[in-house]
């Protein structure tokens, strides 16, 4: 149940992105989001006397902040310039796979080639998807997707496994602490020269992205997969696309045709499927 509140969560980070970047750089959204995130988070860990972590432990939170308080946020607000936010929804399908995979790469377990096969199928999948809504060519918005995709895969189970060790929330507050140092130069930069021309709902979508999307939900999320394992809990991510394209179509107005909804379907599928691959522990 906490993987699927974080996801729903998650799954309105597109939509949201895509309101407030008409208005706003997209670098400016990916670190400005964050940079508001860590002054909640630094409020957090002072109020509750969080101890600091160890020097392992900043190591890996580094990761986690390279991750999802840098990587998934630049590269999804990017990618939001250029292509509708139930195009991005559909690609990030693989994401509940790519993050099961970064959960075997850095644990003890070792998938069969049955594991593989299905994998490969649906990042096929996505790859038609693209070329066939990019005229026939990979949008460049695609690579900043996969970006977002391996930032967010790789944030999410070292994320996982460290929230074992010193709390689901206090890792993202962590790491958004830890970033704050390195972002905030960029974020001013970037910053626009006004905000009179951002609508209401720009605000509030930026909102959003600032204290949702890249805290609060990361503290069921990141409780949830500490809780049922990583593996198992980041398929309830295979609900992420059909939030977000739903989102898509209640607040953008985006047409959903049947080929999106036929991918979607299919992504899910072979991640489902390739879930139920047996996968045997490292001797």
């Amino acid at each position: 149940m906490l993987g699927i509140i974080g996801v729903s969560a998650f799954g309105l980070t597109l939509p949201a992105t895509r309101i407030v970047v008409p208005y706003l750089d997209p670098v400016f959204i990916g670190l400005g989001r964050a940079v508001l995130a860590a002054l909640f988070a630094a409020i957090l860990l002072f109020w509750f006397r969080q101890k600091i972590p160890s020097k392992h432990q900043i190591s890996k939170l580094f990761v986690v902040a390279l991750g999802v308080v840098v990587g998934f946020p630049v590269f999804s607000s990017w990618a939001m310039q250029y292509v509708p936010a139930s195009h991005g929804g559909v690609v990030l399908g693989i994401l509940p796979l790519a993050t099961a995979l970064v959960s075997v790469l850095i644990g003890n377990e070792r998938p069969g080639i049955s594991f593989w096969l299905v994998s490969a199928f649906g990042s096929g999948l996505v790859i038609l998807y693209s070329l066939l809504k990019g005229s026939g060519g990979m949008h460049i918005a695609d690579v900043a997707l996969l970006g977002a995709i391996i930032s967010a895969a790789v944030g999410y189970a070292v994320g996982a496994r460290l929230s074992k060790e010193i709390g689901g929330w206090q890792v993202i507050c962590w790491a958004l602490v830890l970033a704050f140092p390195f972002i905030i130069a960029p974020a001013i930069y970037y910053a626009p020269t006004s905000l009179l021309n951002v609508t209401v709902a720009g605000y509030a979508s930026f909102l959003y992205l600032a204290l949702v999307s890249q805290l609060f939900a990361f503290f069921v999320w990141y409780k949830g997969l500490a809780l049922g394992g990583i593996a198992r809990v980041s398929q309830a991510q295979l609900l992420q696309p059909f939030v977000t394209l739903f989102a898509s179509g209640l607040f953008l107005g985006e047409i959903i045709d049947t080929q999106t909804v036929l991918i979607v379907v299919l992504v899910v599928g072979s991640v489902w499927l390739g879930k139920r691959m047996p996968i045997r522990q490292k001797i």
